[in-house]
């Protein structure tokens, strides 16, 4: 290398700045709102495979409709799209489904002071999922078929 060149690109050039949305939009556009796959709050799930929150924290394989209402429920703009997550290797319709919400004012500011950040709105999904009706109903039938089993074990060695 000669001692008058640089390396990398001149620095009196402006470098693109890369968006994922238009300047122009605001944060009350749908296209600015993030996005939350139920993945991420999966504790059967590894890092490398998507999840985003500590793994004691997390639930065992959340669907969209339980964010969906989990975020109705705390007054937040939702929106649900049909979107499967790309690390996510099975194709199946239960693994589908992306959640949009509305993070912040056209201002900036957030949207709901309760929920500052994205990591806020994860953490609150993973408190408030285990307490919904689907899932109390769930557990409970699954202690039933489990004290079940275990009768009809029993009989059998009779």
């Amino acid at each position: 290398m000669q001692p008058n060149q640089q390396k990398g690109p001149p620095s009196a050039v402006p470098q693109p700045t890369v968006s994922w949305f238009h300047p122009t939009k605001k944060h009350s556009d749908r296209e600015r709102w993030i996005c939350i796959y139920p993945v991420y709050l999966n504790s059967l799930k590894t890092r490398a495979e998507g999840r985003r929150i500590p793994k004691e924290k997390g639930i065992e394989n959340p669907t969209y409709q339980e964010l969906r209402d989990v975020f109705a429920a705390a007054n937040l703009n939702v929106g649900v799209e049909n979107k499967l997550y790309s690390r996510e290797q099975s194709r199946e319709n239960i693994y589908r489904g992306r959640i949009r919400i509305q993070l912040r004012n056209d201002d900036g500011s957030p949207l709901n002071q309760d929920f500052p950040s994205r990591d806020s709105i994860l953490l609150y999904a993973c408190e408030m999922i285990p307490k919904l009706k689907t899932r109390q109903q769930k557990s409970t039938e699954s202690s039933q078929v489990q004290q079940s089993g275990a009768n009809k074990k029993k009989n059998r060695r009779r």
